[in-house]
């Protein structure tokens, strides 16, 4: 797959082309921020606005929240923010969220 954009994808916003993604399949922020060159910080924002105009849509955002790698803890306030360290074990590895859209 080409970095470059092709003429369907020019004129597509970041939301669009992030929504477009995780219609594909599922990603991480990471994994979209390199796919749509924006900053990670920014993807969170962007996932937050995408799911909210799916919600007139037949569609949802899922997320599959963050876990810690060290005790597993998953019970994180806001599944869809990278924490910076687990509450339980104070463990800085830490997955991130996974996104997707799945349709109805």
């Amino acid at each position: 797959m080409s970095d470059e954009p092709t003429e369907e994808t020019a004129f597509r916003t970041t939301r669009q082309r992030i929504a477009e993604l995780l219609r594909e399949s599922e990603a991480t922020a990471s994994e979209l921020a390199t796919q749509v060159d924006v900053p990670v910080p920014a993807v969170y924002d962007h996932v937050s606005h995408v799911a909210q105009s799916l919600s007139t849509a037949d569609e949802e955002l899922l997320v599959a929240p963050p876990t810690c790698r060290r005790c597993g803890f998953d019970g994180f306030d806001d599944p869809a923010n990278q924490p910076s360290r687990c509450p339980e074990c104070r463990s800085e590895d830490v997955a991130e969220p996974v996104f997707t859209i799945h349709g109805e």
